[in-house]
């Protein structure tokens, strides 16, 4: 008897709907087919002891299995559920009536207790674009899948429930979840809040700047000036997603297995703060069985790079291109897989080896040339990507005593999100840009050229800190910015005096200092 089930095999964000053809006649024998890796190979064993635990003596015949397209690799344990009820219905012990109307997902435990996957949201994606009436899941992957309306979709606890439920035995309801009402509840719940900084107005200012255009942000000061305390309050300031971004997050957290259990949509923006030891292909993705890394986990969100220098240098030149492009492309010989990546980058670091330079209350035991040499870890092409670079000095004890609370995250969020509106006004009928840090060098001549006295001032800061190109670009993005800030149409010359303030660690500027 021949016997189709349907599953999926997800490859980066895009998957392919698998067939898997079970064919029973007489024999001893078991063959299996269609690029399957070791981990597909080894399900068989899984079935058997599931359905031995569960009362069903496994067939002994000439079992032949194909899963097609037979051309593209079948990686992980995901495919144990629909090979097992397969054999199932190949042998007439699970009706063959249902299963053309159902993807099933899922790994096999010894018990026939069904595991979860990774990628149930994108898999549930497919099912719906395949015209499948519904999607059968491991029980803890039931709500992620469910997000996708138009689908039934049933989380299931073991192997005997799928028989039961394909058998028309017992009573199954699909998961019902409130997509929008859930989102919607959890948006605004925030733990860390910017009213507890006492003092650091410049700094609070030039983060709800960077907040409101999207721009990348390096804050260095010495030790306990609050650089890490300021960067873990900022996505308490950043626009709420909409539903179309929290579908990509989920999506990418979906297929990295980062999504918590019984989790829906994720209704945060990301913050991801990796360990200076990072690898290279923990940063950017890949591997054996290529997986997004922390610049997609970051996607729509803030990447925080605390100790910047401590990270290896050839490490943070991969950041390079997806600061740019806004996506990694990972490619092998066999495939190319395409993850997306538009972050917030944030990075604090120490002025010195020591941490004291430029310190009121400290004093730095550095050299120049050391000061120099731990400057150089960051290249210039990087610092150049980095819109805004703000120094930043300890808060003295009595200031902190005496200071009142900060303006709360929710008072700062309003301008930021009516900054927000305005950018997605101007940039509605431009595919892909939503705010200013994403303009093109064409956008910035249309929407962020200043005028005669604006230029005159660009020119002597060009001159006077020895800027690049790039940086010149940087500068008119984030005058455009704080000029949405003050709803102002044009780019004024305060705009850009306060965008140049923020180039005060370009490297020529602390190649003087370090040498006076």
């Amino acid at each position: 008897m021949l016997v189709k089930t349907y599953c999926a095999a997800v490859n980066g964000l895009d998957v392919t709907t698998v067939t898997v053809e079970v064919s029973v006649s007489r024999g001893v024998l078991y063959h299996l087919s269609g690029l399957a890796d070791t981990a597909v190979k080894e399900s068989r064993d899984r079935i058997v002891a599931a359905l031995q635990n569960n009362g069903i003596k496994f067939p002994v015949a000439d079992i032949t299995v194909n899963m097609a397209p037979a051309d593209l690799r079948k990686e992980g344990s995901s495919y144990d559920l629909p090979l097992a009820i397969g054999i199932l219905a190949a042998i007439g012990k699970v009706k063959p009536d249902l299963l053309s109307e159902y993807m099933i997902v899922g790994e096999l435990g010894l018990d026939g207790m069904i595991q979860p996957v990774k990628g149930a949201l994108p898999i549930s994606i497919r099912a719906r674009k395949e015209k499948f009436k519904g999607l059968i899941v491991p029980k803890q992957n039931e709500r992620e899948a469910a997000v996708v309306n138009n689908l039934d979709v049933y989380g299931m606890e073991s192997i005997m429930d799928v028989v039961n439920f394909l058998n028309g035995e017992g009573d199954y309801k699909p998961t019902i979840v409130d997509t929008r009402r859930e989102f919607y509840e959890h948006q605004s719940h925030f733990e860390l809040d910017f009213a507890d900084v006492r003092g650091q107005e410049n700094v609070k200012r030039a983060m709800e700047v960077a907040a409101a255009g999207g721009h990348n942000m390096i804050m260095i000061g010495p030790p306990g000036s609050g650089k890490s305390m300021m960067a873990k309050r900022l996505p308490s300031i950043l626009p709420p997603l909409s539903l179309a971004e929290s579908l990509e997050i989920t999506q990418v957290h979906s297929v990295a297995g980062k999504l918590g259990k019984n989790m829906s949509l994720i209704s945060q923006r990301p913050f991801r703060s990796p360990h200076h030891t990072i690898s290279q292909v923990a940063l950017v993705g890949g591997g054996m069985n290529p997986q997004p890394g922390e610049i997609s986990l970051a996607h729509n969100g803030v990447l925080f790079a605390d100790e910047l220098p401590e990270f290896n240098k050839s490490t943070l030149e991969m950041l390079r291109q997806p600061l740019e492009d806004r996506k990694i492309t990972i490619s092998r010989a066999k495939y190319t897989i395409e993850y997306p990546c538009s972050f917030m980058f944030v990075a604090s670091m120490n002025p010195c080896p020591c941490g004291y330079y430029n310190d009121p209350t400290h004093h730095c035991v550095c050299t120049p040339g050391q000061i120099q040499r731990y400057m150089n870890k960051i290249s210039g092409p990087l610092l150049d990507r980095i819109d805004i670079q703000i120094e930043i000095t300890p808060v003295p004890f009595k200031d902190i005593s005496r200071a009142a609370p900060g303006e709360s995250s929710d008072v700062i969020r309003e301008r930021v999100i009516k900054a927000r509106h305005i950018q997605e006004e101007r940039f509605r009928e431009c595919k892909g840009v939503h705010c200013n840090a994403q303009m093109s060098e064409r956008m910035i001549h249309q929407y962020a050229e200043p005028g005669e006295d604006g230029i005159e001032m660009l020119r002597m800061a060009m001159e006077r800190l020895n800027l690049s190109a790039r940086a010149y670009n940087r500068i008119l993005k984030v005058a455009r910015t704080i000029a949405d800030l003050e709803a102002s149409e044009r780019v004024l010359p305060q705009h850009l005096a306060e965008a140049i303030s923020y180039r005060n660690l370009d490297r020529s500027d602390w190649a003087e200092r370090g040498g006076a």
